[in-house]
Protein backbone atom coordinates (compact mmCIF):
# COMPACT_ATOMS: atom_id res chain seq x y z
CA UNK A 1 0.00 0.00 0.00
CA UNK A 2 1.07 3.31 -0.41
CA UNK A 3 1.78 5.03 2.69
CA UNK A 4 -1.27 7.18 2.60
CA UNK A 5 -3.76 4.45 2.47
CA UNK A 6 -1.56 2.65 5.04
CA UNK A 7 -1.66 5.21 7.77
CA UNK A 8 -5.40 5.65 6.98
CA UNK A 9 -6.40 1.87 6.75
CA UNK A 10 -4.51 1.01 10.22
CA UNK A 11 -6.67 3.84 11.65
CA UNK A 12 -9.79 2.44 10.80
CA UNK A 13 -8.54 -0.59 11.87
CA UNK A 14 -7.69 0.49 15.61
CA UNK A 15 -10.64 2.40 15.75
CA UNK A 16 -12.83 -0.49 14.96
CA UNK A 17 -11.03 -2.55 17.69
CA UNK A 18 -11.39 0.33 20.47
CA UNK A 19 -15.00 0.08 19.36
CA UNK A 20 -15.90 -3.81 19.80
CA UNK A 21 -13.96 -3.47 23.13
CA UNK A 22 -16.20 -0.19 24.01
CA UNK A 23 -19.56 -2.22 23.07
CA UNK A 24 -18.40 -5.08 25.62
CA UNK A 25 -17.71 -2.36 28.10
CA UNK A 26 -21.19 -0.92 27.46
CA UNK A 27 -22.75 -4.63 27.55
CA UNK A 28 -20.98 -5.05 31.52
CA UNK A 29 -21.98 -1.57 32.32
CA UNK A 30 -25.84 -2.72 31.28
CA UNK A 31 -25.21 -5.71 33.62
CA UNK A 32 -23.70 -4.04 36.56
CA UNK A 33 -27.50 -1.44 36.19
CA UNK A 34 -29.37 -3.89 36.18
CA UNK A 35 -30.72 -4.51 39.52
CA UNK A 36 -31.41 -0.77 39.63
CA UNK A 37 -33.56 -0.77 36.18
CA UNK A 38 -37.41 -1.95 35.76
CA UNK A 39 -37.57 -5.27 34.19
CA UNK A 40 -39.08 -3.09 31.04
CA UNK A 41 -36.49 -1.16 31.00
CA UNK A 42 -33.78 -3.64 31.11
CA UNK A 43 -35.43 -5.70 28.04
CA UNK A 44 -35.46 -2.48 25.92
CA UNK A 45 -31.68 -1.29 26.65
CA UNK A 46 -30.44 -5.30 26.56
CA UNK A 47 -32.33 -4.65 22.40
CA UNK A 48 -30.32 -1.61 22.22
CA UNK A 49 -27.21 -3.21 22.98
CA UNK A 50 -27.82 -6.69 20.53
CA UNK A 51 -28.77 -4.17 17.90
CA UNK A 52 -25.98 -1.92 18.96
CA UNK A 53 -23.65 -5.08 18.45
CA UNK A 54 -25.04 -5.63 15.00
CA UNK A 55 -23.64 -2.24 13.73
CA UNK A 56 -20.29 -2.22 15.99
CA UNK A 57 -19.98 -5.56 14.16
CA UNK A 58 -20.85 -4.76 10.81
CA UNK A 59 -19.00 -1.01 10.73
CA UNK A 60 -15.91 -3.23 12.46
CA UNK A 61 -15.63 -5.34 9.09
CA UNK A 62 -16.50 -3.02 6.65
CA UNK A 63 -13.52 -1.20 8.42
CA UNK A 64 -11.06 -4.10 7.96
CA UNK A 65 -12.02 -4.89 4.77
CA UNK A 66 -13.13 -1.65 2.83
CA UNK A 67 -15.26 -1.50 -0.46
CA UNK A 68 -16.02 1.15 -2.84
CA UNK A 69 -18.79 -0.24 -4.22
CA UNK A 70 -19.75 0.81 -7.80
CA UNK A 71 -16.30 0.68 -8.99
CA UNK A 72 -16.16 -3.05 -7.37
CA UNK A 73 -12.76 -1.08 -5.60
CA UNK A 74 -11.15 -3.22 -2.69
CA UNK A 75 -8.05 -3.30 -1.20
CA UNK A 76 -7.63 -7.39 -0.60
CA UNK A 77 -7.60 -10.13 -3.34
CA UNK A 78 -10.44 -12.06 -1.41
CA UNK A 79 -14.43 -12.83 -2.10
CA UNK A 80 -14.42 -11.66 1.84
CA UNK A 81 -13.40 -8.18 0.13
CA UNK A 82 -16.51 -8.71 -2.51
CA UNK A 83 -19.27 -6.13 -2.91
CA UNK A 84 -21.49 -9.17 -2.23
CA UNK A 85 -20.30 -9.07 1.26
CA UNK A 86 -19.46 -5.80 2.26
CA UNK A 87 -23.40 -4.46 0.80
CA UNK A 88 -24.55 -7.41 2.27
CA UNK A 89 -22.82 -6.60 5.59
CA UNK A 90 -23.47 -3.09 5.48
CA UNK A 91 -27.44 -3.67 4.96
CA UNK A 92 -27.77 -5.65 8.20
CA UNK A 93 -25.87 -3.22 10.41
CA UNK A 94 -27.32 -0.39 8.99
CA UNK A 95 -31.25 -1.52 9.46
CA UNK A 96 -29.59 -2.61 13.27
CA UNK A 97 -28.63 0.99 13.55
CA UNK A 98 -32.02 2.52 12.41
CA UNK A 99 -34.05 0.19 14.69
CA UNK A 100 -31.89 1.92 17.56
CA UNK A 101 -33.64 5.23 16.91
CA UNK A 102 -37.01 3.98 16.74
CA UNK A 103 -37.05 1.45 19.32
CA UNK A 104 -35.84 5.00 21.29
CA UNK A 105 -38.15 7.15 19.62
CA UNK A 106 -41.19 4.78 20.10
CA UNK A 107 -40.34 4.73 24.34
CA UNK A 108 -39.79 8.27 24.50
CA UNK A 109 -43.07 9.30 22.59
CA UNK A 110 -45.08 6.92 24.77
CA UNK A 111 -43.96 8.62 27.55
CA UNK A 112 -44.69 12.00 26.04
CA UNK A 113 -48.11 10.86 24.39
CA UNK A 114 -46.60 12.37 21.18
CA UNK A 115 -48.93 10.74 18.74
CA UNK A 116 -46.26 12.34 15.46
CA UNK A 117 -43.47 10.53 17.40
CA UNK A 118 -44.78 7.14 17.53
CA UNK A 119 -45.69 7.66 14.35
CA UNK A 120 -42.39 8.07 13.03
CA UNK A 121 -40.98 5.36 14.69
CA UNK A 122 -43.35 3.13 12.73
CA UNK A 123 -42.06 4.37 10.22
CA UNK A 124 -38.74 5.06 10.17
CA UNK A 125 -37.13 0.98 9.47
CA UNK A 126 -39.48 0.68 6.61
CA UNK A 127 -37.99 3.75 4.85
CA UNK A 128 -34.58 2.93 5.20
CA UNK A 129 -35.60 -1.06 4.46
CA UNK A 130 -36.28 1.09 0.80
CA UNK A 131 -33.63 2.87 0.77
CA UNK A 132 -31.22 -0.32 1.09
CA UNK A 133 -33.09 -1.47 -1.59
CA UNK A 134 -32.45 1.42 -4.04
CA UNK A 135 -28.13 1.24 -2.85
CA UNK A 136 -28.92 -2.56 -3.96
CA UNK A 137 -30.22 -0.99 -7.26
CA UNK A 138 -27.03 0.98 -7.78
CA UNK A 139 -24.71 -1.17 -6.54
CA UNK A 140 -25.68 -3.80 -8.89
CA UNK A 141 -26.50 -1.65 -12.05
CA UNK A 142 -23.22 0.67 -11.19
CA UNK A 143 -25.83 3.54 -11.66
CA UNK A 144 -25.69 6.62 -8.98
CA UNK A 145 -29.38 7.36 -9.61
CA UNK A 146 -30.30 4.71 -6.53
CA UNK A 147 -27.94 6.37 -4.44
CA UNK A 148 -29.44 9.95 -5.00
CA UNK A 149 -32.57 8.56 -4.02
CA UNK A 150 -30.98 6.40 -1.22
CA UNK A 151 -29.32 9.09 0.49
CA UNK A 152 -32.52 11.39 0.10
CA UNK A 153 -34.24 8.56 2.11
CA UNK A 154 -31.91 8.87 4.69
CA UNK A 155 -31.79 12.57 4.91
CA UNK A 156 -35.90 13.04 5.10
CA UNK A 157 -35.66 10.24 8.25
CA UNK A 158 -32.89 12.15 9.92
CA UNK A 159 -35.29 15.37 9.48
CA UNK A 160 -38.02 13.39 10.45
CA UNK A 161 -36.34 12.37 13.58
CA UNK A 162 -35.62 15.76 14.69
CA UNK A 163 -38.96 17.06 14.11
CA UNK A 164 -40.14 14.29 16.26
CA UNK A 165 -37.58 15.46 18.65
CA UNK A 166 -39.30 19.04 18.79
CA UNK A 167 -42.59 17.52 19.22
CA UNK A 168 -41.55 15.68 22.35
CA UNK A 169 -39.50 18.45 23.89
CA UNK A 170 -42.04 20.59 25.66
CA UNK A 171 -43.11 16.94 27.41
CA UNK A 172 -39.77 15.83 28.52
CA UNK A 173 -38.64 17.09 31.62
CA UNK A 174 -36.22 19.78 32.14
CA UNK A 175 -32.82 17.42 32.89
CA UNK A 176 -33.35 16.02 29.90
CA UNK A 177 -33.99 19.42 27.05
CA UNK A 178 -29.89 19.83 26.80
CA UNK A 179 -29.56 16.10 25.66
CA UNK A 180 -32.25 16.49 22.97
CA UNK A 181 -31.16 19.94 21.93
CA UNK A 182 -27.74 18.00 21.37
CA UNK A 183 -30.11 15.50 19.39
CA UNK A 184 -31.48 17.96 17.28
CA UNK A 185 -28.51 19.83 16.55
CA UNK A 186 -26.48 17.03 15.32
CA UNK A 187 -29.85 15.84 13.23
CA UNK A 188 -30.02 19.14 11.26
CA UNK A 189 -25.96 19.21 10.69
CA UNK A 190 -26.47 15.37 9.24
CA UNK A 191 -29.60 16.84 7.62
CA UNK A 192 -28.06 19.87 6.05
CA UNK A 193 -24.90 17.54 5.09
CA UNK A 194 -27.10 14.94 3.13
CA UNK A 195 -28.22 17.62 0.84
CA UNK A 196 -25.93 20.21 0.21
CA UNK A 197 -23.20 17.19 -0.06
CA UNK A 198 -24.01 13.80 -0.19
CA UNK A 199 -27.55 14.04 -2.69
CA UNK A 200 -25.79 16.48 -5.09
CA UNK A 201 -22.02 14.36 -5.09
CA UNK A 202 -24.15 11.04 -6.34
CA UNK A 203 -26.22 13.79 -8.41
CA UNK A 204 -23.06 15.01 -10.26
CA UNK A 205 -21.81 11.40 -11.05
CA UNK A 206 -24.96 10.30 -12.81
CA UNK A 207 -25.19 13.06 -15.15
CA UNK A 208 -21.56 12.27 -15.76
CA UNK A 209 -22.45 8.71 -16.51
CA UNK A 210 -25.43 10.07 -18.46
CA UNK A 211 -23.24 12.71 -20.30
CA UNK A 212 -20.53 9.90 -21.37
CA UNK A 213 -22.80 7.50 -22.19
CA UNK A 214 -22.30 5.09 -19.58
CA UNK A 215 -23.85 1.18 -20.40
CA UNK A 216 -25.39 0.16 -16.62
CA UNK A 217 -25.65 -3.59 -16.00
CA UNK A 218 -28.75 -5.33 -15.75
CA UNK A 219 -29.58 -6.63 -11.69
CA UNK A 220 -28.60 -10.20 -12.97
CA UNK A 221 -25.48 -9.04 -14.58
CA UNK A 222 -24.76 -7.04 -11.61
CA UNK A 223 -25.44 -9.61 -9.23
CA UNK A 224 -22.92 -11.67 -10.89
CA UNK A 225 -20.18 -8.87 -10.92
CA UNK A 226 -20.40 -8.16 -7.46
CA UNK A 227 -20.28 -11.81 -6.57
CA UNK A 228 -17.17 -12.44 -9.07
CA UNK A 229 -15.06 -9.37 -9.61
CA UNK A 230 -13.33 -7.04 -7.50
CA UNK A 231 -10.19 -4.46 -8.29
CA UNK A 232 -7.82 -4.44 -5.69
CA UNK A 233 -6.26 -0.73 -5.16
CA UNK A 234 -3.62 0.55 -2.99
CA UNK A 235 -3.57 4.38 -4.50
CA UNK A 236 -4.09 6.93 -2.93
CA UNK A 237 -6.21 8.44 -5.97
CA UNK A 238 -8.70 5.58 -5.59
CA UNK A 239 -10.02 5.76 -2.02
CA UNK A 240 -9.33 9.45 -1.02
CA UNK A 241 -13.11 10.49 -2.11
CA UNK A 242 -14.08 7.77 0.11
CA UNK A 243 -12.05 8.71 3.13
CA UNK A 244 -14.12 11.25 4.90
CA UNK A 245 -17.47 9.48 4.91
CA UNK A 246 -16.07 5.98 6.17
CA UNK A 247 -13.71 8.18 8.93
CA UNK A 248 -16.87 9.62 10.58
CA UNK A 249 -19.23 6.37 9.47
CA UNK A 250 -16.68 3.52 11.21
CA UNK A 251 -16.07 6.32 14.31
CA UNK A 252 -18.39 8.99 15.31
CA UNK A 253 -21.63 6.79 14.21
CA UNK A 254 -20.49 3.87 15.83
CA UNK A 255 -19.74 5.78 19.47
CA UNK A 256 -23.37 6.85 19.09
CA UNK A 257 -24.49 3.74 18.49
CA UNK A 258 -23.15 2.25 21.27
CA UNK A 259 -24.02 5.27 23.80
CA UNK A 260 -27.82 4.86 22.60
CA UNK A 261 -27.84 1.86 24.78
CA UNK A 262 -28.00 4.03 27.93
CA UNK A 263 -29.48 7.00 26.50
CA UNK A 264 -31.77 8.78 29.04
CA UNK A 265 -35.48 8.20 28.84
CA UNK A 266 -38.68 9.79 30.24
CA UNK A 267 -39.56 8.01 33.45
CA UNK A 268 -43.16 7.04 32.15
CA UNK A 269 -41.87 4.77 29.30
CA UNK A 270 -40.88 2.58 31.82
CA UNK A 271 -43.73 2.75 34.37
CA UNK A 272 -46.37 3.00 31.48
Amino acid sequence: MTDPVLVWWTVLCVVSAVNVVGWMASGVALGVRQPRLEPSEFVLRRWLLVLSAGYVLGCAYRSVLPVFDVPRQVMFDSWWSSVLVGRSVATVAELCFVAQWALLLRESSRATGSGFGRTAAWVMVPLIAVAEAFSWYSVLTTSNLGHVIEETIWGLCAALLVASLLAIWPRCPPSMRPLMALWCAAGVVYVLFMFAVDVPMYWSRWLADEAAGRPYLTLAQGALDVSARWVVSHRWEDWKSEVLWMSLYFSVAVWLSIALVHAPLPRRTINR
